[in-house]
């Protein structure tokens, strides 16, 4: 459950550059709403909340999260997992808190550019679908990723413009469902929350 984590931010937080792969054209309705939503998630400087994950099978793990912009990241799993993961800039860091472990993805490899950075802009994506309804609206984004070509629809709260879930479809065509609740924004955060401790024994990707 914890790599299949990892996969969705390997996906999610990778860019999607290239032409758009919609079948038809936006409407200005649409293209003005996307361009809001990453307007106000860019202005979002902090936040933090809980999230839940579930698999195809019904599979569901918990755990907290905490984001700084700009590149810090920790997703921190519920007991009694002892695993993280943690970005500061310098590398897309899992961790193993019970083993004393780390192995790291360089971040040029995992920019995490889709929300860590000043500025979001799905329309520079590669946006397979929009579907509006009266509160929400789903952005379906597919690109080739490191593991394939992966198809992520991401749902936000049209009055809030806030990231309220997003759904992963893999290569091998299993669904996964990321949500987010209890969120804060404009919190400090602790340096250390995003500290990497230097005496973990480094081991090779698995």
């Amino acid at each position: 459950m914890f790599r299949r984590l990892l996969f969705i931010l390997l996906v999610l937080f990778t860019p999607m550059t290239g032409t758009m792969a919609l079948e038809r054209a936006l409407t200005d309705e649409e293209i003005a709403l996307i361009k809001a939503i990453g307007e106000h998630n860019s202005a979002i400087s902090t936040m933090a909340g809980r999230f839940l994950q579930i698999d195809s099978e019904g599979g569901r793990i918990e755990g907290t999260f905490f984001l700084q912009r700009p590149n810090k990241i920790r997703f921190r799993y519920a007991p009694p997992s002892r695993e993280e993961i943690v970005s500061a800039g310098n590398g897309f860091f899992v961790l193993n808190r019970e083993e004393k472990t780390k192995y790291v993805y360089p971040q040029d490899k995992v920019p995490l550019r889709q929300f860590l950075t000043d500025h979001i802009d799905f329309l520079s994506a590669n946006i397979s679908d929009v579907v509006m309804t009266d509160t929400f609206i789903s952005i379906t984004l597919v690109d080739e990723s490191p593991l394939g070509q992966v198809e992520v629809s991401l749902i936000f709260d049209i009055e809030s413009k806030e990231l309220w879930q997003w759904t992963l479809t893999e290569p091998s065509g299993a669904e996964l469902t990321f949500s987010i609740y209890d969120v804060e924004k404009g919190l400090e955060i602790p340096r250390s929350f995003f500290y990497i401790n230097p005496e973990y024994k480094a081991i090779a990707q698995p």
